[in-house]
């Protein structure tokens, strides 16, 4: 039982809340804060509209997918596609697009470091055509340039082998493609 005194109060309630100091709480509010606002623009943005994207990071034998909450805010959900025929990769992803009820589909799109489009640019064009057909709706090539390596940075520093690496980098490319474009598109309304 933990007995408080007027004296130092917010100090108490900072040990009491878990926040280790007082600047730290008011950081977190300041945080808090940021995201409310990014809230409150979306919202006026798109006039209360929900948008559920769905991020894809395709890969010859594994595609990595990532969907957003409903607000169209946060990553959500993710998965991956074990799939070397991309016909069936982009059936998969309709199909999911289809059960999670997403309305923008973004897929990242291999450039080199000096924004040139790389050498596999012309097979995820294709293969984003494919996507087009197969889920009945405009599929936007966003920038993935070092999305794999940050998916495979994090990993690691989560304490993943690297053997463990394989079954989930392309989900997490995916968030981070995900979270790219979420960003980019609550700066850009």
């Amino acid at each position: 039982f933990l007995r408080l005194s007027r004296k130092n109060t917010h100090k108490k309630k900072a040990l009491l809340t878990g926040v280790d100091s007082v600047s730290h709480r008011e950081g977190l509010v300041k945080h808090c804060f940021f995201y409310y606002n990014v809230f409150i623009a979306f919202e006026d943005t798109f006039g209360g509209m929900k948008m559920r994207v769905m991020a894809i990071d395709y890969g010859d034998a594994r595609t990595g997918v990532a969907i957003s909450d409903a607000a169209g805010l946060l990553a959500g959900y993710t998965t991956v596609i074990q799939s070397r025929d991309p016909d069936r990769a982009a059936e998969e992803i309709a199909k999911l697009a289809r059960e999670r009820q997403a309305d923008e589909l973004v897929m990242g799109f291999p450039r080199n470091m000096d924004g040139t489009e790389g050498p596999r640019a012309e097979l995820y064009r294709a293969f984003a055509a494919l996507v087009e057909e197969s889920a009945g709706m405009p599929v936007r090539l966003w920038d993935e340039r070092r999305t794999t390596i940050e998916a495979h940075q994090i990993l690691h520093a989560s304490g993943k082998k690297m053997k463990a690496h394989k079954k989930n980098v392309d989900a997490v490319a995916a968030s981070l493609i995900l979270e790219g474009y979420l960003t980019w598109r609550a700066r850009n309304p």
